[in-house]
């Protein structure tokens, strides 16, 4: 016989669907009329607080349905049955409900099942983890603060071609999982609680979703329908759609008036712009979003922090709603999101990392400034990008993006640098900040650099901890004290011309070895594409090098390369 999955419950749930009898309401006299409104109002209120469970925990919340299945949703969540069943009955002896008919219920219990977490069911190691916390959240839930609502009661199909309760449990888990995937990619913009009803009610399961925008809940449904297991196990009962309202705007309600979008008298959301700034940490957020980002401080050492970090990525990523997730010095991690409620869903297993001190989530109201508390004599990116621009200087924003550029150098054979480096590049092809990582090798000498590119700054300083793991490394460019510290060039030449903008660095060359402030500046070339070259720039000053940047050599030599450049140059700057 097939295994049953484990499961554990929580609360109760009572789905209470009425139909207002409007003949009689409008025939009422006004006195009786206001004395209902007034006691509806007072349970409604009473149960969104809690006030008949004093000490207790659950939720209720009202809904405006829309069509004729019904016109009010009542939705309670209890600990008890009995706490449930009373404020079922409770309502039956306001003077509103002699107004409303009960026209369909739905009664069930909050559930999880092993399907979810078998390790869960099975041992100790997840008692106190961010899956647990995730489990605690389904089977105990708070009500979402959303404008819509969409509730349906479903079953598994017992069919003669697909019965879903004839599968093995690994074939039904392995469907699980790949339907939960798509509810992941909603995460922020859909919320749900899964309710089990069997033995409670006609269905096994009732679905309850909300969100803000209506057609998120249309979209994933209409996603969902195309999963095997709905596809060829789902059947689902009489759907219901609505708009959440406050209980003070009965009467708007009751007078066919323009009901506000609901929003929770809860207190307005943190702002933790200033705590992320006061740590001295850069953070760049969207243009188009108020982002919410969790901070999580720990009394621990960056790697062992950074390594955890590099298990939850896996996991996060599957969700549109993740911005992005870093380490910074601290050590100190900030997990940027688009919603509140993805943001305090990821904080359960940020919790866990290792010495980490309780999470502070808030939105981020802008993007952070980062604050050194060791100013460096290099030059902000910012003024040089400036300086560069008025002379008519390309300087490192494509696609109105800044690039960031780290850049290791290491005397390992190519023959050992180019595996740690190939499966350091696939790790990072993870992140959308990263841009590419590759290695250049000198033509002079023994050193080859490893260069990797970014969008933020942030990112490549993470990178760097990896980088500089590399085999044989003797260097950070751009790592020393003094000095401008290091200009990265990168071009991409024709492949005809190839020979030409060789030799025409060799007089360059030349040219910046005559120059005041002048340090060193070496071609490399990319060993996975001869024609892509980087250029390294070592400078005393910001003024030394934008000396040569200002020279007529620097002018010709610009002149000259849109003939035999394939791309546009790339100038950056050194992370």
């Amino acid at each position: 016989m097939p295994t049953a999955p484990q499961t554990e419950e929580g609360w109760y749930a009572l789905h209470d669907f009425r139909t207002i009898d409007w003949d009689a309401w409008q025939a009422a006299p006004e006195h009786e009329r206001e004395r209902a409104l007034e006691s509806g109002v007072d349970f409604l209120e009473a149960h969104e607080s809690l006030a008949d469970v004093a000490g207790s925990e659950g939720g209720s919340a009202t809904f405006a349905i829309m069509g004729h299945k019904a016109d009010l949703m009542i939705l309670h969540l209890r600990e008890t049955t009995a706490a449930l069943e009373t404020a079922e009955r409770a309502f039956e002896r306001t003077s509103f409900a002699r107004f409303t008919e009960q026209t369909a219920s739905f009664v069930s219990v909050t559930e999880v099942s092993g399907y979810m977490s078998q390790e869960y069911f099975e041992g100790e190691e997840v008692a106190d983890s961010g899956t647990a916390r995730y489990i605690e959240s389904r089977i105990r839930p708070q009500i979402p603060v959303a404008e819509h609502v969409c509730f349906y009661p479903m079953d598994k199909r017992r069919g003669p071609e697909h019965n879903w309760y004839d599968l093995p449990f690994d074939d039904r888990a392995d469907l699980m999982s790949n339907h939960g995937e798509i509810g992941r990619r909603y995460a922020g913009k859909v919320t749900q609680i899964i309710t089990s009803s069997i033995g409670f009610d006609d269905h096994e399961w009732g679905v309850t979703l909300f969100a803000d925008d209506p057609t998120q809940i249309k979209r994933l449904l209409y996603e969902m329908r195309f999963d095997p297991s709905t596809s060829r196990y789902g059947e689902f009962g009489t759907f219901y759609f609505g708009r959440r309202f406050d209980p003070s705007a009965l009467e708007t309600f009751m007078a066919g008036g323009t009901l506000s979008a609901y929003e929770s008298s809860s207190e307005p959301t943190t702002d933790v712009t200033e705590t992320i700034e006061s740590l001295g940490i850069s953070v760049e957020a969207p243009d188009d979003a108020t982002p919410h980002a969790v901070v999580v401080e720990a009394d621990t050492d960056r790697e062992t922090v950074a390594n955890a970090i590099e298990d939850l990525r896996g996991n996060f990523e599957h969700y549109d709603s993740h911005i992005e997730t870093e380490v910074h010095e601290g050590p100190t991690v900030v997990s940027l999101w688009t919603t509140e409620r993805a943001a305090e869903t990821a904080a359960g297993f940020l919790a866990d990392l290792p010495g980490a001190d309780e999470p502070t989530i808030g939105a981020l109201t802008a993007a952070t400034e980062e604050k050194s508390p060791t100013p460096t004599a290099a030059a902000p990116a910012e003024d040089v990008r400036d300086s560069l621009d008025s002379l008519d200087i390309y300087a490192g924003q494509p696609h109105g993006e800044d690039v960031f550029a780290l850049v290791v150098y290491s005397t390992a054979p190519i023959g050992d640098l180019t595996p740690a480096v190939s499966d350091l590049s696939d790790g990072f092809d993870r992140y959308d900040t990263h841009q590419g990582t590759n290695i250049y090798q000198a033509r002079h000498g023994d050193r080859s650099a490893v260069v990797s590119l970014w969008k933020t700054k942030s990112a490549a300083d993470t990178a760097s901890e990896y980088l500089a793991e590399l085999p044989q490394v003797v260097g950070r460019a751009g790592a020393t004290d003094e000095g401008f510290g290091t200009m990265g060039m990168f071009y991409t030449v024709k492949s005809d011309h190839r020979s030409a903008f060789v030799e025409t660095f060799d007089e360059v060359e030349e040219l910046l070895a005559e120059m005041d402030g002048h340090r060193n500046t070496d071609v490399l070339i990319n060993t996975a594409d001869e024609n892509d070259m980087f250029i390294a720039s070592e400078w005393d000053s910001k003024e030394d090098a934008m000396s040569f940047f200002r020279s007529d050599a620097f002018s010709d030599t610009v002149q000259w390369g849109r003939d035999v450049l394939a791309d546009r140059p790339r100038h950056v700057f050194l992370a």
